[in-house]
């Protein structure tokens, strides 16, 4: 158990401190599209956009290794590694364009990452299939909002989109690896709780 703590401990410092590679080069758009000239408003909108999916990112490292320190299935744990890794391929990418954007992570990192690993040890603690489930709804949630980004984000943002485009393929995969899995589905009063934090969280981390 110590060695956990330790491994999750360490987890949390990369995550917040900027330090996580991804394994997986940074989407890009198709290498003959001329690179665009965004306009300074297009640049903010898309600033503020990349900021809220960086701190969606930065909330997934924290359930999915919370998730792996509950769980005492080796099999399932695996399972929740092998998605945070998948999820440090985003949170990467996703603070690479906001550096190309001249923009800023959330200054609530810390405080997001701690209300995540809270909620992904009381999903784990209340059983592997709820925590399953609890990954479902997650994944479910985050690809209406990637969907809602893409309408959203500038057109000429071709950088951004290709981001956005592969996140969402992968949380669908994500969603339907726990759902194969032996996930439960969650009841209707936590769905709505989780849609409803998602909102506040979302909608603070566009500014802050």
């Amino acid at each position: 158990m110590l060695d956990a703590l330790i491994i999750a401990a360490d987890n949390a410092l990369r995550t917040l401190g900027g330090a996580r590679a991804g394994a997986r080069p940074c989407p890009r758009p198709a290498a003959d599209d001329a690179p665009a000239l965004l306009t300074p408003q297009e640049k903010q909108l898309s600033g503020a956009l990349m900021r809220v999916n960086h701190v969606g990112e930065v909330c997934a490292q924290a359930l999915y290794h919370a998730q792996a320190l509950s769980t005492r299935d080796p099999v399932l744990r695996e399972h929740f590694t092998a998605a945070a890794r998948e999820e440090g391929d985003h949170l990467a990418w996703t603070r690479t364009r906001l550096d190309e954007l001249g923009s800023r992570p959330s200054w609530l990192n810390p405080l997001w990452y701690a209300g995540a690993f809270a909620i992904g040890m009381a999903a784990g603690r209340a059983g592997d299939a709820w925590s399953l489930g609890f990954v479902v709804e997650t994944e479910r949630q985050v690809e209406r909002h990637l969907e809602g980004h893409l309408d959203r984000l500038p057109p000429a943002d071709r950088a951004s989109r290709a981001i956005v485009d592969q996140m969402k393929a992968d949380e669908v995969a994500h969603a339907r690896a726990a759902q194969d899995a032996g996930a439960r589905t969650l009841p209707a009063p936590v769905r709505w709780a989780m849609q409803a934090s998602a909102r506040v969280m979302t909608a603070t981390a566009h500014h802050l």
